[in-house]
C-alpha cells in the first residue's frame, strides 16, 4: 500500500483560506460544511505599562493551522462506524465515506479528534475530505494543495513527505494529542506550543469553523 499524506508548514501559512475556499467551491459544500478548516490561534496580552502609561504587548503571538481529514493510520471514524460507511482504502490509505450506506448517525464526528466529518443536512449523510481521491487517481494534486498561495501545503506519499520535510511534529496547538496516528507532516510555527499546554486560544468566529 502507498499511504498518501498531507504536509503543512504552520510557519508559512498566512491564513488566507484559499485552500478552504477552493475545496468548498469544488465540492459545492453547504453553508455549515467544510472539508478543510483554517484555525486562527492567538495568545498573550496588551498590558498597561505603569511607567510609560502606554499599553505594551506581553508575550503576544499568533499563527494559523490549515487542517482537514488526516487519513489516519488508525482512524477512529472507521472503527466506530456502525454500517461500514467509513472506509480506509487498502491501496492509498485514503479514508473515505460510502454515502450509499451511511445513515448519518454522526458517530464518526464524535470519534474524530480532528473534527473532520460533518453532517450534510440536505444530503442526510456524513461529509468529509477524501483527499480528492478522484483527482489522485488521475495523478493530480488535491485542490487545497494546488490553491495554497504560500505553498504551505503539500501532498504525496508519506515516505516522500518525510524524506522531503522530516518527521515534523503534529502535537502542537490547537491540534490534539496524537491518538490515531494521523498521516500529516507538520512543520510547527516558531511560536507553536505543545498540545494541551498552550496559553492561547482559537479566535475564529463560529461560522468560520
Amino acid at each position: 500500500m502507498t499511504q498518501y499524506a498531507f504536509y503543512f508548514n504552520q510557519d508559512a501559512c498566512v491564513g488566507c483560506k484559499a485552500c478552504q475556499v477552493a475545496c468548498k467551491e469544488t465540492y459545492k459544500l453547504g453553508v455549515n460544511n467544510l472539508y478543510r478548516k483554517v484555525y486562527d490561534y492567538q495568545g498573550g496580552s496588551w498590558d498597561l505599562d505603569s511607567t510609560t502609561g502606554v499599553y505594551a504587548p506581553q508575550g503576544v503571538f499568533g499563527y494559523f493551522t490549515s487542517i482537514a481529514c488526516n487519513h489516519c493510520k488508525n482512524p477512529a471514524c472507521v472503527e466506530t462506524c456502525p454500517t461500514g460507511a467509513m472506509q480506509k482504502d487498502e491501496g492509498t490509505g485514503i479514508v473515505w465515506t460510502d454515502h450509499e450506506i451511511c445513515i448519518g448517525c454522526k458517530s464518526c464526528a464524535a470519534a474524530c479528534p480532528y473534527d473532520a466529518p460533518t453532517f450534510g443536512e440536505e444530503e442526510g449523510y456524513m461529509l468529509k475530505c477524501d483527499m480528492c481521491k478522484d483527482r489522485v487517481a488521475r495523478e493530480e494534486v488535491p485542490v487545497c494543495v494546488g490553491a495554497c498561495t504560500m505553498r504551505a501545503l503539500d501532498w504525496g506519499s508519506l515516505d516522500d513527505m518525510v524524506a522531503k520535510y522530516g518527521e515534523g511534529d503534529i502535537e502542537v496547538e490547537p491540534l490534539p494529542e496524537n491518538t490515531t496516528n494521523p498521516n500529516l507532516i507538520l512543520t510547527p510555527h516558531r511560536d507553536a506550543q505543545k498540545s494541551g499546554s498552550g496559553t492561547g486560544s482559537v479566535v475564529n468566529l463560529e461560522e468560520e469553523l
